[in-house]
Order: C-alpha cells, then sequence, then structure tokens
C-alpha cells in the first residue's frame, strides 16, 4: 500500500486509518470479532489505528493493545486522545498537565505498549491555559512516552495560538501530528487548513466524511 508522511514527523502512514471508536459497549461488544478486524486491516496494509481513552470507556485502548500483542506492535503507528471525562471526580477529565500526565499511563496500560505514537488532545479546554497543555505534552515527547502530538476538532484561531504559545515558551508545537477534522464541508475546512498549513507543517486526518 501507498504510505504517507504524517506531517513533519517522518513517520510513515497508510492513507487509510482504522478509527477504534465502534470497538467495544459503544458499537461491537464482541473483543474476538474487533480483533480479526483489526488483524485483517493490518494484513491489508494499513498500518495506521486511531482510538481514544473515552471510547467504550478505555474498552477500545484494550481491544487495540491485545491485537497488537504478539509481535504486532512495532509496525503499527497507534494514535489515541485524551480530555474528555474518565470517571467520577473533578479532575479526571480535561487538558491540565495533572489529567494528562495521569492518563497517558492508563492508556500505556491498557494499549500494553511502552510508547504512543500520536498522542492528541481531543477538544480544547478553554479553562486550562495552552501552555499548560503544551508543556504536559512536550515533556511527553522527551520521557519517549509520546512519539508526536496532535490535536481534534481544534478551530484554526486556537492552532495558531498554540503555534504562538510555542515559539514564544520553547514548547514542542501542537499541530506537529495532525489535525482532525469532524466537518469537511468547504467552509468549514477552509477555516482551518488554508489558515494554518501555510506557516505549521501539519497532517490532516479526515474523519467521518
Amino acid at each position: 500500500m501507498e504510505m504517507r508522511t504524517l506531517g513533519s514527523t517522518g513517520v510513515q502512514v497508510s492513507p487509510l486509518c482504522l478509527g477504534a471508536m465502534m470497538f467495544g459497549a459503544w458499537g461491537n461488544p464482541d473483543h474476538e470479532e474487533s480483533t480479526r478486524i483489526i488483524h485483517r486491516a493490518l494484513d491489508a496494509g494499513i498500518n495506521f489505528i486511531d482510538t481514544a481513552d473515552v471510547y467504550s470507556g478505555g474498552e477500545s485502548e484494550e481491544i487495540v493493545g491485545r491485537a497488537l500483542a504478539g509481535g504486532r506492535r512495532d509496525g503499527v503507528v497507534v494514535a489515541t486522545k485524551v480530555h474528555f471525562p474518565m470517571g467520577d471526580g473533578p479532575n479526571r477529565g480535561g487538558n491540565s498537565r495533572r489529567w494528562i500526565m495521569q492518563e497517558v499511563e492508563t492508556s500505556l496500560r491498557r494499549l500494553q505498549t511502552d510508547w504512543i505514537d500520536l498522542y492528541q488532545i481531543h477538544r480544547p479546554d478553554p479553562s486550562c491555559d495552552i501552555d499548560e497543555t503544551l508543556g504536559a505534552l512536550s515533556d511527553l515527547v522527551h520521557a519517549g512516552k509520546i512519539r508526536s502530538f496532535g490535536h481534534s476538532t481544534f478551530p484554526a484561531s486556537q492552532i495558531v495560538e498554540a503555534q504562538w504559545a510555542a515559539q514564544r515558551r520553547g514548547r514542542e508545537r501542537l499541530p506537529v501530528g495532525c489535525a482532525r477534522l469532524t466537518d469537511v464541508r468547504p467552509k468549514s475546512f477552509s477555516g482551518v487548513a488554508p489558515r494554518t498549513n501555510y506557516d505549521i507543517p501539519m497532517a490532516t486526518l479526515v474523519e467521518c466524511p
């Protein structure tokens, strides 16, 4: 299968990414069948899987982790996300350093891996300074727990704000990995891609076209 470079990371990924949102209670509760689907995709040449901590309350990450166990992990680019609440408590969600540092460890355990290739901020958090988020993500890159990071459904203004903050404060850049769009109608798409790709190398993962 033809491969493409994921933004400016140098990582080669298949043009199709297997979305894992429907593995588990939200969609298909049959773990064996979900595993067969993942293996079929890998055998067809897909090397890119996207999940999130919130999908089926972590069950999706667990399914992906089991499917990649036994020698398949090294050949796959694994993406997951953080932001949405995971249980009770005022600090079990969002984009704070406290939550990101805690939840990445849980995702690593569910995925049965030592690193995450692409760690994405699932939604913006207006209550959290973007530098707080960038600082946590940058530290995770330097610690080797994630290889790169990106965002999901951030508007262009917040992508640019994150880039400015990264440049001013010496952080890794938020859109290094990817930008995710759930609405690719021309009006919505033009609000992100042209205004950001001009100055910021950024891959675009199109979700649910």
